[in-house]
């Protein structure tokens, strides 16, 4: 739920009543080319400009003699582009491939000196890392010091001095010329893997597998990661959607998707963010990162559900765990009179697995950048930010960093997230030049949350018109997915759960919907509300009817001119 939102409309140039034509004109995609060849492989840039080669041509030097190590992050992303990459290079003839993820608990992020020499004792002839690895200074020269061959991609910014590594794969280092800069570490893992494939092929290697059974990997790794779905990106989704729901999906994903509760047939990006990358990003959370990893990578569907249960599990032990901080977080928000315009909260007893959900929550409910902390030593804070438009996350914690030097123990993130480490000491400090960092990136009017519309629709919302609107586009960050506003009157409402509030509707036209408003713990006043909302196909008991999930209630019944905008940004239709 969304309180005190702005309403906009992304414009009046189209009000069609073809609600995905409506919607992608919205978004500056043409109807016939994305029901065509606009998300078809051809369409993916080609990696010439990506810096592969020389890294392609050492994994292959490598690939079928030697000892080849994957250490990957202990979120979704790194998860998919670990069993990704294990399995691409496996299923190319690589005899000794494998994987090693941190414990965040023991080594913290990245390749550090610490995860190097943990690396050593399996006495790998080379290390890739997916995820990360583009500020891991340290680890690299380690990797030199042991004699380790070291290839890097990842897609995180990049800062002043690069890793001394023997290759390094990231369209965001400098310098680089490929157009996508917003892949996720799984894009990059990909695109390597499809350079290592060219070379073999190059070399007269035959009966090479089809990367295409890899995409569904892709797709997850991507939507989870919440990078913008620039046209690449959506290419690389919505293969990856399209092999799922036709039976093609890998166990793993599969099972995530039973677990989830998602119908395969017709998986949409909403279920793999909200659904799936939950219960995968649990392992790293809560536990270790390796269990979501073999998820991914079992081979029968007997093996995957066995560990997607275990998944599940701990997923459900991270919801107990974040109810609990959020508590803790809304007294501190009631607590304080602060109107911090960069908020920092912390508490002894907080999990800093799941700090960064935390952040997410509450930077949502305030519209302004948030970071959270909880201990990470008996002397160190791990934190974790998320922040909103107008505010590069990662390039104000280098800011502080260069006003504040020896504040910050290390950082490292792109726009929207970013992790950082402070000695408890400096927590105050800290938060104050937070502060002022965040006064310095915005205006008051960046604190607006603006809900942007595609308009009214409720009189449209057919079965068969929503099922095409959610599958027909890979919906996601900066491609954003439906959402419309109409006014409804009330028929009945009740709290469900203590904790939402469920609703029977009626538009003007006598269409009734059920909905429901998560989060909302009140009943409405008044017979007649403009509420925005998206839709959703809800299964019960073998029938199928739209449902309708309220964002925001407290919108004006009647809008004026005031209220259209529009509103598209270039990452909507960026390569």
């Amino acid at each position: 739920m969304r309180y005190g939102a702005k309403l906009k409309r992304r414009g009046i140039a189209d009000n069609s009543p073809d609600l995905l034509q409506r919607l992608l004109s919205h978004r500056r995609v043409d109807l016939a080319a994305a029901e065509t060849d606009a998300y078809a492989l051809t369409g993916l840039l080609p990696p010439d400009l990506l810096a592969l080669p020389h890294a392609a041509d050492l994994v292959v030097q490598h690939l079928r003699e030697h000892r080849i190590l994957v250490i990957g992050d202990f979120d979704a992303d790194g998860a998919t582009s670990s069993a990704l990459l294990v399995a691409g290079l496996r299923s190319m003839g690589g005899h000794h491939v494998d994987f090693l993820v941190p414990d965040r608990f023991q080594f913290g992020y990245g390749l550090t000196p610490e995860i190097v020499e943990e690396a050593q004792r399996s006495s790998p002839d080379l290390i890739i890392t997916v995820d990360n690895g583009i500020a891991s200074l340290e680890g690299a020269a380690r990797a030199k010091e042991l004699s380790i061959q070291l290839v890097v991609t990842d897609h995180h910014l990049a800062g002043e001095t690069l890793p001394d590594a023997d290759a390094i794969v990231n369209p965001n280092q400098p310098g680089c010329p490929f157009a996508s800069k917003s892949m996720a570490g799984v894009g990059v893992a990909f695109y390597l893997l499809a350079a290592v494939r060219a070379v073999l092929r190059g070399r007269g290697e035959k009966n090479l597998p089809s990367l295409a059974r890899f995409l569904d990997l892709v797709a997850l790794g991507t939507v989870a990661d919440v990078v913008p779905l620039d046209a690449n990106n959506r290419i690389m989704v919505q293969q990856g959607l399209l092999r799922i729901r036709a039976g093609l999906g890998r166990p793993g994903i599969v099972a995530l998707a039973e677990v989830a509760g998602a119908e395969i047939d017709q998986l949409t990006t909403r279920d793999l963010s909200f659904g799936m990358a939950p219960r995968l990003n649990a392992a790293g959370r809560i536990e270790d990162m390796s269990i979501g990893i073999a998820c991914l990578l079992a081979e029968d569907l007997a093996q995957a559900r066995e560990v997607a249960a275990k998944l599940d599990t701990l997923n459900k032990e991270r919801r107990q765990i974040e109810r609990e901080m959020r508590e803790d977080a809304n007294l501190q928000l009631a607590d304080t009179t602060s109107e911090a315009m960069g908020v920092c909260m912390s508490d002894p007893s907080w999990h800093q697995g799941v700090v960064g959900i935390i952040a997410s929550r509450i930077k949502d409910r305030l519209h302004r950048p948030v970071i959270a902390f909880a201990p990470g030593s008996a002397t160190e804070l791990k934190g974790s930010a998320r922040s909103i438009q107008g505010m590069h996350i990662r390039d104000a914690l280098a800011s502080i960093d260069v006003r504040h030097p020896g504040m910050i123990e290390q950082f490292g993130g792109h726009a929207m997230a970013a992790g950082l480490t402070l000695k408890n000491e400096h927590f105050d400090a800290f938060a104050e030049a937070f502060d002022d960092e965040a006064h310095r990136w915005l205006t008051e009017e960046d604190l607006t949350d603006d809900l942007l519309s595609d308009g009214e629709a409720a009189d449209l919302l057919h079965i068969g018109q929503v099922r095409r609107v959610l599958t027909s586009a890979p919906w996601g960050q900066a491609f954003p997915e439906p959402l419309f506003d109409d006014v409804f009157e009330i028929i009945d409402q009740r709290i469900v759960g203590g904790a939402h509030l469920r609703l029977r509707l009626r538009t003007d036209r006598g269409r009734v919907f059920n909905a429901i408003a998560f989060g909302h713990t009140d009943l409405l006043s008044g017979l007649r509300h403009r509420m925005a909302y998206r839709p959703e196909i809800n299964r019960y008991r073998g029938l199928e009817s739209v449902q309708l999930i309220i964002e925001a209630l407290d919108l004006p019944l009647d809008l004026d001119d005031a209220y259209v905008v529009n509103m598209i940004t270039p990452a909507h239709t960026a390569c």
